[in-house]
């Protein structure tokens, strides 16, 4: 029998990913409790070139309110690290008390994973189990309107994440765009505490296939990883699908504790490279005894991301699963936290993240072995449907939701593929005497 037990590693990691309550992205955090000068030429210029302007606009500008320097200091220096990529950011007091909370996974809003493109707030994923994924926000909408305001053009996504905020029973109107179909939609939530966990569903589907379906990784997810694990091989499983679809990343410690159980001892699962050749961190198996063998298959879409697509990569990568589904969304970079004083903080990408071979996914995603693509309102439905699984009677679900549950054609494929790989494992076996 095949248990799994002792591999959990603290790094106090993240990989990539921006949201409203959950996994946003960072390398091994770093405490700077004051800014410091260097003896640099450039910066000494430039330093005094912004002191020099930062005098006129404040001894001269019409409104000596919005002139103060300390307002005029805050303004430059998130223009400063805002215009660095959509993932950098300088974090105010509250902005800095409410990523501590979703580091904690403690925080109350509607439950939706998003990233700014191009100046639109993009929905990466619902998380599941919220108001978000209830309502039936899906991937791809784009937040336009928060209680009946239009989000102004270049508004910074800790002001969007601010608006949707806000204490637990509370309601928040949210306009949407749906790119799919073209419309404009509007819902009414009320805001909760976002307490997930990360296993949705851990079953053995016959004949006897393991099933765990993930929906983030954070701080307890190798745990609960672990434990489905287990449980599903005591039950006699012979093959695995591990379900990444609609994941939008967190914790990339998390995804390390993830693969380890299908690696060798300091075997290398993921490593992360700054921009110069010492800074890069490796991310090794620290399980004792041998690797679990078995055949495994990886479902993704377009809204797996960041730490989802590090398990994705290094089983991919070192031929351990077959990767079926859509390609990923490829967020493959690494956010550092520098802590400030007053409270402050500095979100700063400082590094990407590469499979064991050295494939950066960074705006590329990962490519399935075995495409299968499901439209947004297949995504939805399946969502629906695994979700509401206590509704099991077809005719029930219909009248309740609106629609009849619909085949899950990845998850079909999937299983045709382990039976494939079965299939070849018994010709490859010695013939008995």
């Amino acid at each position: 029998m095949h248990t799994v037990a002792g591999m959990l590693k603290r790094i106090l990691t993240l990989a990539a990913g921006v949201g409203l309550g959950l996994g946003l992205a960072f390398a091994a955090a770093r405490v700077s409790l004051a800014w410091g000068l260097f003896p640099n030429r450039d910066l000494n210029r430039t330093s005094a070139y912004f002191r020099e302007v930062l005098e006129l606009v404040n001894e001269n500008y019409v409104d000596a309110g919005s002139a103060a320097y300390d307002k005029l200091a805050r303004s430059a220096i998130h223009g400063m690290v805002e215009s660095l990529d959509p993932h950098s950011e300088f974090l105010e007091s509250k902005d800095y008390t409410n990523l501590e909370e979703e580091l904690s996974g403690d925080f109350s809003g509607i439950g939706v994973q998003v990233e700014m493109r191009k100046g639109r707030v993009v929905v990466i994923a619902p998380i599941a189990g919220s108001p978000s994924e209830k309502a039936g926000i899906e991937r791809g909408d784009e937040i336009v309107r928060v209680d009946g305001k239009n989000l102004e053009k270049g508004l910074p996504m800790d002001a969007v994440v601010d608006r949707l905020r806000g204490k637990p029973g509370t309601k928040v109107a949210v306009g949407l765009y749906r790119p799919s179909t073209g419309r404009n939609l509007d819902f009414t939530l009320t805001r909760e505490v976002i307490k997930q966990a990360s296993v949705r569903e851990a079953r053995v589907l016959p004949p006897h296939v393991g099933y765990i379906n993930l929906t983030e990784f954070s701080e307890h997810t190798g745990d609960e990883f672990i434990e489905a694990l287990n449980r599903l091989l005591k039950a006699g499983i012979d093959s695995l699908i591990i379900d990444l679809r609609g994941n939008p990343g967190g914790l990339l410690d998390a995804a390390v504790d993830v693969a380890d159980p299908f690696f060798k001892k300091n075997e290398l699962i993921v490593y992360t490279q700054g921009r110069k050749p010492e800074d890069r961190d490796e991310y090794r198996a620290g399980s004792d005894g041998e690797p679990l063998e078995l055949p495994i298959v990886v479902l993704i879409n377009a809204g797996t991301a960041s730490a989802a697509e590090v398990v994705t990569g290094a089983l991919k990568d070192t031929g351990r699963a077959v990767v079926v589904g859509e390609r990923s969304f490829g967020k493959g970079s690494v956010q550092s936290i520098f802590k400030l004083k007053n409270g402050e903080g500095l979100r700063l990408t400082t590094a990407r993240y590469y499979t064991p071979s050295g494939v950066s996914i960074h705006e590329k995603g990962i490519t399935p072995n075995v495409e299968v693509v499901m439209s947004p309102d297949e995504d939805s439905k399946l969502r629906l449907q695994h979700l509401r699984s206590d509704v099991t009677d077809p005719k029930e679900f219909k009248e309740r939701f609106g629609f009849a549950p619909i085949e899950d054609r990845q998850l079909n494929v999937a299983l045709d593929v382990l039976k494939g790989l079965s299939v070849l494992d018994d010709e490859a076996a010695p013939a008995t005497p």
